[in-house]
Order: structure tokens, then sequence, then C-alpha cells
């Protein structure tokens, strides 16, 4: 059967992964191995020039690993995938295999605060320098842009604000300078959006969220061309690391197997919560693509398709030491960082993870003191409901 052509859950069930050929086992083996023996010095040579395709050692790739590249590639529309120890490292690898001394990133300015912070940070020390820009306008992105601009690098949704950008513009502005398109698609996942078939150059993740999606693995990947794929395993992976283990990639095969049904009710979900949010008289403003009042919700239903996404985020009335106030009285809600997971996690971005941001850009990206961003679960969306409503009904006095 030529699973490209077949549904998105039949392709999460059984891209890159049949029976074992030698045993017959249906779930793929766990190869936890860290080489493999050769049958002879010839063949040893030949796989280390490149003549023979084959396995040398797991940082070079790995079957059990093997098998999970190929079903992200398939289920994000790309030719080939690269598992990283951390969705950092998946980041972070990318952006050096396309960048040198000289060079030029236009990045949306709401990102993950460790993205932002390795940006920042760490590029500048390679002589590489960043420009942080609100790509939700696309003028705004095009003023950017200059001679030596190598990457165009945006999350839509963006963590934690819920902005989107507009993938096809960013396409078109990336073409005029000779740029790639890096899009982070942790937040809309490819059963909501495919970067890749809207003309984008590589996807990243962050397996750990819904790729993954129990809470139990820390992992990251990336998907684009086999060519740039192949330069990057043999070049920023190799010689830097962040491999991903056969035991995480296990885990995310089989994450991924459920992986339609998860999203789907994170979306149903979340959409209620969004409704219920909307309408509570402690709760300022939400910010949730799904929602009518969402600036670009026009976008939200072109470019993601079959629902909105399970992360929302809101403003409270009484500021940061309301949101404190909330997270501190739930009792379903679990405060924790990460997102993704198949129970609901609430934490506070200017505090914690994007706590690397310096104020004054923080405060200019939209992250505000007052932010609460809530990463709705699987659970009984009534029952996340009442917690929220108990904690914020706690609020009015």
């Amino acid at each position: 059967m030529n699973l490209k052509k077949a549904g998105f859950s039949t392709r999460a069930v059984h891209a890159g992964q049949g029976p074992c050929p030698v045993t017959g086992a249906l779930s793929t083996p766990i190869y936890q191995t860290s080489t493999f023996v050769f049958q002879n010095v010839d063949q040893g040579a030949a796989r280390f020039a490149g003549e023979e395709e084959g396995y040398i050692y797991t940082r070079l790739g790995n079957p059990t690993v093997a098998a999970f590249e190929e079903k992200i590639a398939v289920l994000e529309g790309g030719e080939a995938g690269l598992a990283f120890s951390s969705g950092m490292a998946a980041i972070s690898a990318v952006l050096f295999a396309l960048t040198k001394q000289r060079d030029h990133i236009v990045s949306c300015d709401t990102i993950y605060g460790c993205t932002h912070a390795f940006m920042s940070s760490i590029l500048p020390r390679y002589g590489i320098e960043t420009t942080f820009v609100d790509l939700s306008d696309p003028e705004k992105g095009a003023a950017a842009l200059r001679p030596n601009t190598k990457v165009i690098y945006l999350e839509t949704p963006a963590n934690p604000t819920m902005k989107l950008v507009n993938i096809a513009a960013m396409v078109e502005l990336a073409r005029q300078v000779g740029a790639r398109v890096v899009i982070d698609n942790t937040f809309a996942t490819p059963y909501l959006q495919r970067p890749l078939e809207l003309g984008a150059d590589v996807v990243v993740h962050s397996a750990t969220k819904y790729i993954g999606g129990h809470g139990d693995v820390i992992a990251g990947v990336a998907v684009g061309s086999k060519e740039f794929i192949d330069e990057v395993r043999v070049t920023t992976l190799k010689d830097i690391g962040g491999v991903l283990g056969p035991f995480e990639a296990w885990l995310l095969l089989r994450g991924l197997k459920t992986f339609p049904l998860r999203m789907e009710k994170h979306c149903a979900n979340a959409m209620e919560v969004a409704a219920f949010l909307e309408a509570h008289p402690a709760v300022e403003r939400v910010y949730y693509p799904g929602l009518p009042s969402h600036p670009q919700h026009d976008l939200a239903k072109k470019q993601m398709q079959g629902g909105f996404g399970g992360m929302i985020s809101f403003e409270l009335k009484g500021g940061l030491e309301a949101g404190k106030q909330l997270m501190n009285s739930l009792e379903l809600c679990s405060l924790a960082v990460s997102l993704g997971d198949t129970e609901t996690l609430i934490q506070h971005p200017a505090s914690m993870t994007h706590s690397p941001y310096p104020p004054e850009e923080r405060l200019k990206a939209g992250i505000t003191d007052g932010l609460v961003r809530l990463s709705v679960g699987i659970e009984d969306a009534a029952d996340i409901i009442a917690d929220l409503k108990q904690g914020l009904d706690g609020l009015l006095g």
C-alpha cells in the first residue's frame, strides 16, 4: 500500500513500521545497541565511504530511530526526517547547518525562550546575527531582510501568545534573497498544519510535546529534503551530538499511533475551554486561534486544517497576582512547564519558559507579566472547566 496516499491516521499507525523481518514481531524492536558488526573489513570501509547502506554506530543511525524518522517525515509530507535528543538540539543543529560567520537570520519576535536565547546569546559568538521582528506583519519581515539573510525562522502559532504568521508570505519573502524558511511546528503539529506543503524548507519539532504526547520522553526532530537532512546527519548531528536513543525513539513510535486521536481530543477540549475562559468575568483576554475574536482567526482557518490546537493563553483582570492565585488554587490542572501531554498543564511564561528573554524584549513580544499559558489535556472537558471555574471564581471575591 502506498502510505503517502493513505489517510493521516493510517499513516500515523503504519508509516515507518512493519513486522520484524527476522521474528515477525508486530511492534518495532528496540535496537538498544551502540554499534553494529560488519561482515568483513570491506563492508565496514564501504559503509564509512557511503558506498553501501547500513548501520555503523548509533550516533550515525539506528533501526528504531530510523523508523521514527521515516514516520514523522511521512506525516509532515517531507522527504526525510532526522531525530535529536531534544527540540533545542534539532533547532540548533538546523541553524548551524544553514548559517556561517557573517550570515543573518530573521526570526519572529515571539518564540520559545530557549530558542530566543540561542539566537541572541550563542549564535553571535560565531558571527551570526539575528533580527527579531513581528512576522505577523509581512512588511516588517520584508524590511528586516538583508543580502546576507540565510534563514527566516518562525513559530506559528507562536509560543506563548498564539500569534500566527502567514507561511506562504514568508516563503515569498525568503525567495527574494535566497533564504530558507524554518518553522517550529510544535504547537500545530502535522495533524493540523504541514508547512512543507506551503513551501517551507525545514520543519522542526520538540517531539517531547504532542508527538510523544505522554510526558515521558525528551526528543526533537527536523524534516526537510533528503539532501539537507543527509547533510545535517553527517555534520552537525554527527560532530556535535544530540543523538536520540533507541528507547526514546520507541516511545515516540508508540505515542504516534494514538497521535490523531489525542489531537482530536486536545482540539475539541481547547475550543470548549477557550469559550469558557472568554465568557468568565475574571478574564481580560483570551488568545486562541479557534475563537472568532482572535485577530488572525481567518488565517488560522486557512492555514490550519482540522482544528486549532490544544494551546491557550489568557490574561486576567487582576494581572500577575491574580495569575499566581489562580495557578496555586487549581486541583486537576498541573502547574508545570512543557505542553502537549495527556494531562492539562498551566504555567507562567514570563517567569518560567520565557524568562531568558530580556524584560523589554519580552514585553515587546506581548509576553506580559500577567499572561498565563494553558496546555489543554485529554481529560473530560467538563472537569477541566470545573477546575478552572473554581479557581477563577475565587478571584472575584
